[in-house]
């Protein structure tokens, strides 16, 4: 296996307000904040803690589409993702083995994030994201 480290885990929420709660809650901090177009979702994720011992937790709140039908609306733990070095790589690593990934090209999923996913029905039922740390693309900086 060719990744790096736990990046993080997915989790969905309701709604910003909800999202901002459970923050609130567990006394997360905001690392840094977007918006997924590919995937219709804004997205915060957590600080780590200082020594670094945690993943971060990456909150998606989606506005329309799949994710926000995703257990029945309520949301939940989605994904758990690795970082890797290159993220073509593993997906045609993945894919040599016969496993399939959720979209057939990555994406391009933030200025600084290329991924993408194996299918579940690979993993034992869980969504596993490739993340590839990049320098911002062309198409993000117009």
């Amino acid at each position: 296996m060719i990744h790096k480290r736990l990046h993080h885990i997915g989790v969905i929420m309701p709604s910003l307000e909800e999202a901002e709660a459970f923050m609130k809650q567990f006394g997360l901090e905001v690392d840094h904040k977007g918006y997924v177009a590919p995937y219709h979702a804004h997205y915060i994720f957590t600080k780590m803690n200082e020594n670094e011992s945690e993943s971060p937790l990456e909150l998606l709140i989606p506005t329309e589409g799949v994710l926000a039908q995703y257990n029945k609306g309520r949301g939940g733990i989605h994904h758990i993702c690795y970082e890797v070095d290159d993220v073509q790589a593993a997906c045609d690593e993945f894919v040599s083995k016969g496993y399939e990934m959720l979209e057939k090209e990555v994406s391009q999923a933030s200025p600084t994030m290329k991924i993408n996913f194996v299918r579940p029905k690979y993993t034992h039922g869980i969504l596993v994201e490739f993340m590839e740390i990049t320098e911002p693309t062309e198409d993000y900086l117009k």
